[in-house]
């Protein structure tokens, strides 16, 4: 009985050996692909309910459904992110060009800059060695030789690496398609294989559900409006690369309290130093009217009772999914820290609902 038993547990772990190295290969040959299978993964998510509408509109043809769902990703989606990626290398890339050049005149703006400062102002930039517009100059300039290097390498590695681009876009939308018709079968396969209870399983397939929903429509739609209703305001004021400053000020609608009045203050500051009085004063007026107003009306319309995440955390795990994953970081980030807020979340639940239990009291039905 011993030499059964411990033949069998020997190929139960055996088996699970193996397992554990198909995985890992799986993974491994997978790996390249991981960036256009997560954004797969997130758009059939988030485009479901659009699925389901076609889904009942066709009469229950799933795979015209299917078809239908990704075309409008495809032109709603990608082909305006991909020209706005476009704009805002080339806009990006003649500011910095301009810079090299010494076609924009740093040291007259910094000048009329500092003439419109309190005088406590300046002694302050004084103290921090920004005093004078020659160092300004200095620092601005070498600032833009290192984001030159950083545009040049990125477009070539855009343009170098054409088939591979073009490889991972196609198997991103095969993805999308698969996932939308699916997704909820993939989804029930996956939960039956978790090593979880059951209940804890659809708990927190529930929670990952809502924080997707939750971080995308809360942070990423959130912000590109702000950023479009930047660009609107930039272009009003005359100001230039408005695409550029629109995509910074979406960039900064991340940052808790603070948010795109990073990137509309300066401009609205630049303006009225330079005398252009009406176009500071519309900046100023739609940064705190219209753009700052914007994360407190639609937040709550878009993310409803979804699962939230502290400001703080989003501000933290953002910067740090954007310094190791790179774009993908800023929708990786605020998910890992809601998926961490989860689990632990649960835990406590199941442990109050195991006291309840053991005390005696009859257990809540919902």
């Amino acid at each position: 009985m011993n030499t059964a038993g411990s033949r069998e547990n020997l190929e139960t772990g055996g088996y699970l050996l193996f397992l554990l190295l198909v995985t890992a290969g799986f993974l491994f040959v997978s790996w390249p692909f991981a960036s256009p299978l997560l954004f797969a993964t997130l758009a059939a998510i988030m485009f479901q309910p659009m699925y389901q509408w076609f889904l009942k509109k066709m009469g229950g043809g799933a795979n015209r459904a299917a078809i239908a769902t990704l075309l409008v990703i495809t032109f709603a989606v990608i082909l305006p992110a991909l020209f706005i990626g476009s704009v805002v290398v080339e806009q990006a890339t003649a500011v910095v060009l301009a810079f090299q050049r010494g076609e924009i005149d740093l040291i007259g703006w910094f000048n009329a800059v500092q003439a419109a400062l309190p005088e406590v102002v300046r002694e302050n930039l004084d103290g921090e060695g920004l005093g004078t517009a020659e160092l300004v100059q200095q620092r601005v300039q070498e600032l833009a030789l290192e984001s030159s290097g950083l545009i040049a390498r990125e477009a070539l590695a855009i343009t170098g690496s054409a088939v591979g681009f073009v490889l991972s876009f196609g198997v991103g939308l095969y993805v999308v398609y698969f996932l939308l018709r699916d997704g909820k079968e993939i989804g029930e396969r996956v939960l039956a294989h978790l090593p979880l209870a059951s209940n804890v399983a659809e708990r927190l397939a529930h929670r990952f559900l809502s924080i997707v929903r939750a971080t995308i429509k809360g942070s990423v739609v959130v912000g590109l409006v702000q950023g479009l209703l930047g660009s609107i305001t930039y272009w009003i004021a005359g100001m230039p690369s408005v695409v550029l400053l629109g995509l910074l000020t979406a960039l900064f609608s991340l940052v808790p309290a603070i948010g795109p009045a990073i990137v509309w203050v300066p401009v609205a500051a630049y303006l009225l130093a330079m005398g252009d009085i009406w176009q500071g004063v519309v900046v100023l007026i739609s940064g705190v009217a219209i753009i700052g107003m914007v994360d407190n009306v639609l937040r709550p319309i878009l993310v409803g009772r979804d699962t939230g995440i502290p400001d703080w955390m989003i501000l933290i795990t953002t910067l740090g999914g954007i310094a190791a994953m790179g774009i993908a970081g800023i929708v990786v980030g605020p998910m890992a820290a809601g998926l961490f807020l989860a689990g632990w979340g649960i835990l406590l639940e199941m442990r109050t609902e195991e006291a309840y239990r053991a005390g005696g009291a009859p257990e809540a039905t919902s």
